[in-house]
């Protein structure tokens, strides 16, 4: 029996045009791609969840490529990020599996950038909510991209279960004026600038 066992997927998109200044020509597209899956570990302690990230790394590549598609294209991802939600009768680290299984996926499908895929988890019930960071695909400190995406499963996850998502997004923030590394400068060298 397969260790990934999905109830159900959600795809959000959402589009900002500005933050209160001048209405952009361009909106930024913010897309989040969740899975609720069981937790085979629920309610026990296991010593060895390698094979659950192993698993997961197929859900990973589905939901990347959903996330691709919903931008247009992996020429559209600006931004990135991961994050977990897990039942009440899980532990957190049944949610860090997704950090090598998330991220390696959506790091493969956009073509290997550089920077790392910042990440956001914790314990909850249906209707939690996490904030998946968002950072720039190239390189960390490109300021303007550093955001967040809502992901909440209004009957998930349930107790048995973990809600696993990927954020992708178009750009940085709409407006943002703070200085720093600009993308058009990145060299995309060392994930860091």
């Amino acid at each position: 029996m397969s260790l990934v066992m999905v109830r159900k997927v959600k795809l959000d998109m959402e589009e900002v045009f500005h933050e209160g200044g001048p209405r952009s020509s361009q909106p930024l597209r913010i897309a989040v791609a969740t899975a609720v899956v069981a937790n085979p570990y629920a309610g026990r302690y296991v010593e060895d969840l390698l094979p659950f990230m192993q698993a997961l790394r197929g859900l990973g590549a589905e939901l990347s490529e959903r996330l691709i598609q919903a931008l247009g294209g992996a020429g559209n991802v600006q931004a990135y990020g991961k994050g977990a939600i897990v039942g009440e009768d899980g532990e957190l680290e049944h949610g860090a599996v997704w950090h090598e299984a998330g991220g390696w996926a959506m790091r493969e499908a956009l073509g290997n950038p550089k920077a790392i895929v910042p990440a956001g988890k914790t314990i909850g019930g249906p209707g939690c909510r996490v904030m998946i960071p968002l950072g720039h695909t190239q390189a960390a400190y490109v300021r303007s991209h550093f955001g967040v995406a809502e992901m909440t499963v209004w009957d998930g996850p349930r107790r048995g279960e973990i809600a696993f998502g990927l954020a992708m997004a178009s750009g940085g923030r709409i407006h943002a004026r703070l200085g720093g590394l600009a993308a058009a400068d990145v060299k995309g060298e060392d994930g860091l600038r």
